[in-house]
């Protein structure tokens, strides 16, 4: 028996989301460049993915539904990136910075 055992429950898996959401939150509200926020928003959505696959594991009798609502949430992310990507592209073109404050123009 080692000296650190790892019990797997329900509760770690949603206090490592958890984690991983606070990070994404704490990120979003911190950062000041686009990048940065893309990561956060990033880390925002592995923590509802750890969860949709923890309840998976754990609570659904149907164990491919989490599996499904993880892939679905991978596809967004990944259109989320790309267009964010894009949208960062073009804010660099006409402003030379992505930090967030440097774009003054689009406030209303």
């Amino acid at each position: 028996m080692t000296l650190l055992t790892l019990h797997t429950s329900l509760s770690t898996y949603l206090v490592i989301a958890a984690f991983l959401f606070a990070i994404g939150l704490y990120g979003m509200v911190q950062r000041r460049t686009l990048i940065g926020m893309l990561i956060s928003a990033e880390l925002i959505m592995a923590g509802a993915s750890v969860n949709f696959m923890a309840f998976n594991r754990f609570l659904a009798p149907n164990p491919t539904v989490g599996q499904i609502f993880t892939l679905f949430i991978m596809g967004i992310a990944a259109a989320e990136a790309a267009i964010t990507l894009s949208i960062v592209l073009a804010v660099y073109r006409n402003y030379r910075s992505i930090d967030t404050e440097d774009v003054t123009d689009l406030h209303g």
